[in-house]
């Protein structure tokens, strides 16, 4: 059988941020204990191999290094698997901390992601973030110390009172703490979550600051060695996230926990937003089938390889609709969209304006 990806959604947080739609509850020892064996149970049920595993939440790291060490005992990994695991480094970055890196790493996890966001602290302040800069740098280099140098760091654009200036700090800081990969996101402020409530007093740039500043930040990322492989992820050579490919590559993965998606043998569920159903075993709501053509190609033309021909081709057995190549041809006379005889990609500028251009080539 061969390999998935494996997704672990650990739902607990300390404090939610309040740009933050994620679904999270606050943790009690009794309740940790009981999720985690939840999941265990449907990890040996589904019986599957994994070669990327991803621990996301919430905050994965505050179960403790024992219990993550735990799930991991019962995942069947590839030799080659890319295990991550969200952090926040408040928590693992503290000198009081008692998270032990070494213990997740001598379980598999050879992968860690932190929610820098900021290097500034006045910018993490503003958006909710818990403790300062430098327990960003005491996570790193204790994640380091324990044998895991593949370090992944949130960036977010387009915050409260951010300049290009701010900015270019916060991209200098994620160079000089030796990460392999950035996750660049443009704020967006969701319905449910507190910075809606007060969108109006919020310092935010507007549309075209923002637009201004996602460009900054691929320019200058670039200049650091990161190459833009995602509208917004980017790495050095070689340390691209391989679990997140397989979600833009319509390739198969199990998510397990509450809140949890999963796309296996062409179908896609998911689970309730609660624990409690988790815990109690209630199964996932079917979500009907996944991974058609026009599906796959809007996950594609994410990449900044875009949408490869043969690719398609070797899915769907037929080459792709003329017409779409006709409409990409056009919009490439306006910069947004790169056309050979191999692919479709979109610019840099193209990525800003994705769901337009993309539901163009679609016809919506």
């Amino acid at each position: 059988m061969k390999p998935i990806g494996l997704y672990i959604h650990i739902p607990f947080c300390n404090g939610k941020c309040p740009y933050c739609d994620f679904y999270s509850v606050m943790p009690s020892e009794e309740k940790i204990d009981a999720y985690v064996s939840a999941v265990c149970k449907r990890i040996d049920a589904a019986d599957r191999i994994y070669d990327t595993v991803y621990f996301g939440g919430g905050t994965p790291s505050l179960i403790g290094a024992k219990r993550i060490s735990e799930i991991m005992s019962h995942i069947n990994r590839t030799p080659d698997c890319e295990a991550t695991l969200e952090c926040n480094p408040s928590d693992t970055g503290a000198l009081n901390s008692d998270f032990d890196f070494g213990i997740v790493a001598k379980s598999g996890i050879n992968r860690i992601s932190m929610g820098l966001q900021s290097a500034n602290d006045c910018e993490r302040k503003s958006l909710g973030r818990r403790g300062g800069c430098d327990d960003v740098e005491r996570a790193i280099v204790k994640a380091r110390a324990a044998g895991i140098d593949n370090i992944s760091l949130d960036l977010m654009l387009g915050i409260p009172a951010q300049t290009k200036e701010s900015l270019k700090g916060s991209i200098e800081f994620c160079k000089n703490s030796g990460a392999k990969h950035i996750s660049a996101y443009i704020l967006k402020i969701e319905e449910s979550t507190p910075f809606y409530r007060i969108k109006n007093t919020l310092a935010l740039p507007d549309e075209d600051e923002t637009c201004d500043l996602y460009l900054y930040a691929v320019n200058e990322l670039e200049k650091a060695g990161f190459s833009q492989y995602e509208i917004s992820n980017f790495s050095l050579k070689g340390y691209e996230s391989r679990h997140n490919l397989k979600y833009w590559r319509c390739e198969e993965y199990l998510g397990i926990g509450a809140a949890a998606h999963s796309f296996v043998d062409g179908k896609r569920f998911y689970y309730e937003r609660s624990i409690d159903d988790f815990i109690g075993g209630t199964a996932p709501v079917d979500d009907g089938e996944g991974g058609d053509e026009e599906e796959f190609i809007m996950l594609a033309l994410r990449l900044s390889e875009g949408l490869i021909f043969d690719e398609y081709q070797k899915r769907f057995g037929k080459r792709i609709d003329k017409d779409i190549i006709e409409k990409s041809r056009e919009l490439e006379k306006h910069g947004l969209v790169r056309v050979t005889d191999n692919n479709i990609s979109l610019t840099v500028d193209g990525f800003l304006v994705s769901n337009s251009v993309i539901c163009n080539l679609l016809g919506y």
